[in-house]
């Protein structure tokens, strides 16, 4: 039986799916808000194989990541997993609905940046993604306008609910989605690896400034 984080029937869930190569203190902020804005009772940091969008070369194993991850996160609420791995998911389409047939009863809210919802149209069964579970987008710089305009948002326009109502969100039926804005963080993994700054031991780009990723 893969182990899956504490859970429960009710319960709202975030679900912060990644490589997290390396985790840094963005990812902290986005689960922080999402988790105040959304009233989540717990978030789950997914530590994925792998971004089949992306190169994977060099790519530490998952749980080696998730391990650095679990040392940054730092919080009783937002648990790290890397169980995407133990049931050889390659895509969050698969991921979602391994979770939703696991665990009917819970009420998830699969989490991403603005960046991702730019894209989102060329991840594998998107629309499926929605209509598996709620969707909150969490606003980044230089992406506000892009996301807003991008094709999923137009398709799912009539999904959306204000932000203001971010609370209703757990218990409405997919699709269902919102965009959450406030303060941003410019941190990336992307960056910290292109600098090829020192990462020494699992606590990896604590605080240190570059975006999301």
């Amino acid at each position: 039986m893969v182990r899956l984080p504490a859970h429960a029937p009710g319960l709202r869930i975030g679900l912060y799916g990644g490589t997290f190569n390396p985790a840094h203190a963005g990812h902290r902020h986005v689960s922080l808000l999402a988790l105040k804005r959304l009233q989540l009772d717990r978030l789950w940091w997914i530590v994925t194989p792998g971004n089949p969008l992306k190169d994977r070369g060099g790519l530490a194993p998952a749980c080696e990541r998730a391990d650095a991850a679990r040392v940054l996160a730092r919080h009783p609420r937002i648990d790290i997993t890397c169980f995407e791995e133990e049931i050889g998911s390659a895509y969050t389409v698969q991921t979602l609905d391994y979770l939703a047939g696991r665990c009917p009863a819970v009420r998830f809210v699969w989490i991403m940046g603005a960046d991702s919802l730019a894209s989102f149209h060329r991840w594998r069964g998107w629309r499926r993604i929605a209509e598996t579970m709620p969707i909150a987008v969490i606003d980044r710089p230089g992406w506000t306008l892009r996301a807003a305009r991008s094709p999923v948002a137009t398709a799912l326009a009539a999904g959306r609910i204000d932000e203001s109502d971010a609370p209703l969100l757990a218990g409405l039926e997919a699709p269902a989605w919102t965009f959450l804005h406030g303060p941003r963080s410019s941190l990336s993994s992307t960056e910290l690896r292109r600098r090829r700054e020192p990462l020494h031991g699992p606590a990896v780009a604590i605080g240190r400034q570059a975006t999301l990723s």
